[in-house]
């Protein structure tokens, strides 16, 4: 007898997403069993629109600081009988051929937890903080450490490490991967379209948002899983912080203590790390952002640590 195939949700997560949430949804359309769709204290009409196209309906309950960790879990909660759940971010749509590629993949491969795919930036001419999100997801293919926001699990494999952590202000996605792993399973990108996303960073001040909110991921990835042998983002958050503060401080030392010309040279480091990366990537703009980047990702470390000391909870940080 032929095998039965697996029974597939989806999960989406969002808030005021308009127009790219009814295309999320519409790009689900005949694909999945169930959509479910989480909403984050939407005020563009998104509940009802998602109605409209079909999807089952969550409000998240805002009386309770806003996670995205959160709202995937609340979605988790509504499964019933599903074998498998794509995770979807409101601002994504799923490539047709996907979810019945990414589901045969993992038919074929029981330790498998998690696969994911592409996922391209739908604008990346609009700007160049577009062009470095679709750069930044463009992962090796293969067996892979974590996934993103984008992404098809086994439900029971998510069950059993009690799903995300609701505490998480980012990093939610990696965080589990980690934990899975530690039971034995496994993550896989696979070389397959999978979403495009719509990220719309189009200011500066976006971009320094994001990045910000890196920094935070790194710190409290490296706080809770950071000792051996997962060092779960210790050298990002040393790469942050050596490249963000430590030197800046060394720099601005040198400058009191010694002489101006001395500063001056030791600053001469930054254009230096900014040629090496241009002439390893070929990528001008991505060297001089991935080292300007360092900047935000130490205030992000420095918001957590501090928080942490003062018993306090990070805020979310949104950039759109």
């Amino acid at each position: 007898m032929p095998d039965t195939p697996p029974i597939i949700d989806a999960i989406v997560i969002g808030r005021n997403e308009g127009a790219r949430l009814v295309s999320c949804l519409n790009s689900l359309q005949g694909r999945v069993r169930r959509i479910i769709y989480v909403d984050s204290g939407s005020s563009d009409g998104s509940p009802e629109a998602a109605r409209n196209a079909g999807a089952e309906v969550v409000d998240l309950d805002m009386s309770r600081p806003f996670t995205a960790a959160r709202a995937r879990n609340a979605g988790l909660a509504r499964l019933n009988g599903a074998d498998l759940v794509q995770f979807v971010d409101g601002d994504c749509s799923v490539d047709a051929g996907w979810i019945a590629y990414a589901a045969k993949h993992l038919a074929n491969h029981a330790k498998l937890a998690v696969v994911c795919g592409r996922r391209r930036e739908q604008y990346p001419e609009a700007s160049i903080y577009n062009r470095l999100c679709d750069i930044e997801w463009n992962t090796p293919t293969g067996p892979a450490l974590a996934c993103g926001g984008d992404a098809l699990m086994r439900v029971a494999a998510v069950n059993q490490v009690h799903g995300f952590r609701e505490d998480l202000i980012a990093g939610e996605e990696p965080e589990l991967c980690l934990r899975l792993r530690r039971e034995g399973w496994g993550i896989e990108r696979l070389d397959h379209e999978m979403t495009t996303h719509d990220a719309q960073i189009l200011r500066f001040g976006q971009w320094w948002a994001r990045s910000r909110r890196a920094g935070h991921a790194f710190a409290e990835g490296a706080y809770l899983h950071g000792r051996p042998p997962e060092r779960h983002w210790v050298r990002e958050t040393r790469r942050a912080l050596f490249w963000g503060l430590g030197l800046p401080i060394v720099t601005l030392g040198i400058f009191a203590m010694v002489s101006f010309v001395a500063g001056l040279l030791l600053l001469l480091v930054y254009p230096a790390q900014v040629l090496r990366l241009a002439v390893k990537t070929n990528d001008w703009g991505l060297a001089v952002f991935s080292v300007l980047g360092k900047f935000p990702e130490a205030l992000g470390v420095m918001q957590f640590h501090r928080n942490r000391l003062f018993g306090r909870k990070s805020a979310i940080v949104e950039y759109k």
